[in-house]
C-alpha cells in the first residue's frame, strides 16, 4: 500500500489566485482543475478535500476522471493518487454536522464510478480526516457509522420477504474507510497517542497501519511558535513508541504553511522542514507554496519531499518541553489578548480566497480573561504581519538564556525560521514592552524596507480610521512575503 507524502490541501494562503482560477475565491470547479493541476503538474499524490462550509463538490472522483481521462487512466485514482476527504466533527460543529453523513454517503457513488472507469475494485476514497479529535470514541463513531449504516444497510430487506437494499440499489464498496485524527489543541496533540492506541484497540480490526495528522497552525495561534513545534515534537515521539509497542506502522501528516508562524515550508524551505521533522511521513501543500511561487521551484521541491527517506523523531526531554511551553504560552497570550482588538480590526480587510469556510475556532485563554474570539490561524497571521508585528516573535521576552539554549537544541531551524519572520518587522506601535530588546538580544537580522513602508501606511490608516484601501495594502504587503498569512 503506497503512503502519499505531499498532500496538496485547500487552505487559502495564497496572495494571488492561481492561473485557472475564475475569481479571487475559488469556487468548487476551480478546486476540480486545482486537484488535477497539483497531481499531473506539481506532482502531489494526495489532495485533501475539505467537506465542510459552501461549494462542497461530492462529485468530484466522477468529475475527474470524465474531465481528464487520459491523466487517470495512467495515474490510477486510489492507487498512484488519491483524494482524502476532511469531513466535519459533529461533536464540535453542531450546523455541519450532517455533511459528514451525507459525505459518507458519497464514498460507495465515487466507488461505483471508479469502477466503470477503471473496471476493477480498488476503492478511489478510503479515508476521512476528523478535525478537531478530542476522544477515540469520536473517531470510532464514523468508522462504526460507515460500517452499519452506509454499507451495513445493503443487507436489510424492506420487509419480510421482499428485496434487500443492495439487492434493489447495488452492493456497496468499500466495506471499510480509514479514520485519520487531526490533533489540534495542546491537550489532545499531548494525548494523541493514547487516543490512537485506544482507537486501534476497541474494536477487532485487521489494521496494517494508520495514519495521524498534527496541526501546526492552530497551536501555534493558541500557544505561540515555540509552543508548536514543542508540542508537534512530542506528539511525534510519542506515536512513534506506540508504533514500536504495539507493532502497527504509524505515519504521522503534519500540516505546514508557507508563513514561519504556520511552519514555514516553502520550495526553498523543504529541505529544512523535513530535517525539523524526520519522521513526518505526509507534509501539506497549502495554497501559497502552490500558487505564490514560481511552478518549476514548487514542482522540483514536491518532487524532493517525495524523494526523501523517513527518519526517526528527534529524542526531546518532555518534561522541559512542557516547562518551557507553559511560561512561554502564558506571556505569548497576554500580548495577544491586548492586540485582540487590532487583529480583529485587520481580519476584515484580509481577501477572501475560498468560497467556502472552513471550520470555525475559538481561542481559548484562562477562566480569567474568558474566550476572546479571533479569525483562523490564516487571517490571524496575516493580520500580525500586516501592522509589521510577525507573530513569531510573541513571547519571546518570557524566555531565558537556559530556555533558549534548550530550544536551539530542539527546535533545528529556530534562528532560520526567525530571521525569515523579521524580515518583515516593523516598530509598529502595537509592539509590547520591551519585546523589540528581546529579540535583538537572541539574533542579528535584516528587515524589508519595502515591506515595511506598506506597514506603515496600513498603521497609519488605522489610527487615522481610513481604512478604505486597507485590503489593497495588506495585499501589497503579503505580495512581497508571498503569503497571506
Amino acid at each position: 500500500m503506497k503512503i502519499p507524502k505531499c498532500m496538496s490541501t485547500q487552505h487559502p494562503d495564497n496572495v494571488t489566485p492561481p492561473f485557472f482560477a475564475r475569481s479571487a475565491e475559488l469556487g468548487g470547479d476551480d478546486e476540480i482543475q486545482e486537484a488535477y493541476y497539483t497531481f499531473s503538474h506539481l506532482g502531489c499524490d494526495e489532495q485533501m478535500w475539505d467537506c465542510e462550509g459552501k461549494e462542497v463538490d461530492n462529485f468530484v472522483v466522477k468529475k475527474l476522471l470524465t474531465r481528464y481521462e487520459s491523466f487517470f487512466r495512467e495515474q490510477r485514482l486510489g492507487r498512484d493518487v488519491f483524494i482524502t476527504l476532511r469531513v466535519p466533527n459533529p461533536t464540535v460543529e453542531k450546523t455541519e454536522a450532517k455533511i459528514l453523513l451525507e459525505t459518507l454517503e458519497s464514498i460507495p457513488r465515487s466507488f461505483d464510478t471508479a469502477r466503470l472507469f477503471y473496471n476493477d475494485d480498488i476503492p478511489p476514497i478510503f479515508e476521512v480526516i476528523l478535525p478537531m479529535t478530542a476522544s477515540s470514541r469520536c473517531l470510532d463513531r464514523i468508522y462504526n457509522y460507515y460500517n452499519d449504516f452506509v454499507v451495513g444497510k445493503q443487507n436489510k430487506p424492506f420487509r419480510k420477504g421482499d428485496l434487500t437494499i443492495g439487492e434493489w440499489i447495488g452492493e456497496f464498496k468499500p466495506e471499510r474507510i480509514n479514520v485519520i485524527p487531526l490533533f489540534e489543541d495542546m491537550e489532545n496533540m499531548l494525548d494523541a497517542h493514547n487516543m490512537t492506541r485506544e482507537y486501534l484497540t476497541m474494536q477487532d480490526r485487521n489494521i496494517d497501519y494508520q495514519r495521524v495528522f498534527l496541526a501546526r497552525s492552530d497551536p501555534a495561534m493558541n500557544y505561540g511558535l515555540i509552543s508548536a513545534v514543542l508540542l508537534n515534537k512530542i506528539a511525534l515521539q510519542n506515536l512513534h513508541g506506540l508504533s514500536e509497542d504495539i507493532g502497527v506502522k504509524i505515519y504521522p501528516i503534519v500540516g505546514v504553511g508557507s508563513a514561519p508562524f504556520r511552519g514555514n515550508l516553502r520550495p526553498r524551505t523543504v529541505e529544512r522542514v523535513a530535517e525539523e521533522y524526520p519522521s513526518t511521513h505526509t507534509f501539506t501543500i497549502q495554497s501559497a507554496f502552490k500558487y505564490n511561487n514560481p511552478s518549476e521551484e514548487a514542482k522540483e521541491a514536491i518532487k524532493k519531499l517525495r524523494g526523501r527517506q523517513v527518519g526517526l523523531p528527534h529524542n526531546v526531554d518532555k518534561d522541559k518541553c512542557l516547562h518551557i511551553i507553559k511560561k512561554y504560552s502564558e506571556e505569548y497570550q497576554k500580548q495577544i489578548a491586548v492586540l485582540a482588538p487590532t487583529i480583529n480590526k485587520i481580519a476584515k480587510h484580509v481577501p477572501s480566497r475560498r468560497k467556502r469556510n472552513l471550520h470555525i475556532g475559538l481561542f481559548g485563554y484562562s477562566r480569567k480573561m474568558g474566550e476572546i474570539v479571533l479569525p483562523r490561524a490564516i487571517t490571524f497571521t496575516c493580520a500580525l504581519y500586516s501592522i509589521g508585528l510577525p507573530p513569531e516573535i510573541l513571547g519571546l521576552n518570557a524566555l531565558d538564556k537556559d530556555d533558549l539554549r534548550f530550544i536551539r537544541e530542539v527546535y533545528v531551524n529556530f534562528e532560520y525560521d526567525l530571521r525569515d519572520a523579521l524580515r518583515y518587522f516593523n516598530r509598529t506601535p502595537f509592539l509590547p514592552e520591551g519585546l523589540e530588546a528581546s529579540v535583538r538580544n537572541i539574533l542579528d537580522f535584516e528587515t524589508d524596507e519595502e515591506h515595511q513602508e506598506i506597514t506603515d501606511n496600513i498603521v497609519d490608516a488605522l489610527r487615522d480610521n481610513k481604512t478604505e484601501n486597507l485590503g489593497e495594502l495588506v495585499l501589497r504587503a503579503g505580495n512581497l512575503r508571498k503569503f497571506l498569512g
